[in-house]
């Protein structure tokens, strides 16, 4: 696991991070932490340069949807959900299981 600190990530923002070669987007939805692929998976494009909408995050090439807390398709053109990956707090900082 990879630390990161909990005030990287402001409630309602997202930040881009790389674990073990893996870039994931991590998601502060009030002061609960998720993280996910950060690559969409329709044309690779970075959902961190995309929007946070709610539980959701635009994917800014193709307007692809997915929910932040399971990697599930809201809105195509996507047809696979995102991975998700284990997101651990212990005191100010996160840790991420890829």
């Amino acid at each position: 696991m990879k630390p990161f600190s909990i005030n990287d990530v402001k409630p309602g923002e997202m930040k881009q991070g790389k674990v073990d070669g893996k870039r994931v987007l991590i998601v502060n939805l009030n002061g609960k932490f998720y993280a996910i692929g950060d690559v969409c998976m329709h044309m690779g494009c970075s959902l961190s340069n995309g929007a946070l909408n709610g539980e959701t995050v635009i994917c800014p090439c193709h307007g692809s949807t997915y929910n932040v807390r399971t990697g599930n398709i809201v809105r195509g053109p996507t047809t696979k959900p995102g991975p998700t990956f284990e997101v651990k707090a212990d005191g100010d900082k996160l840790f991420l299981k890829v």
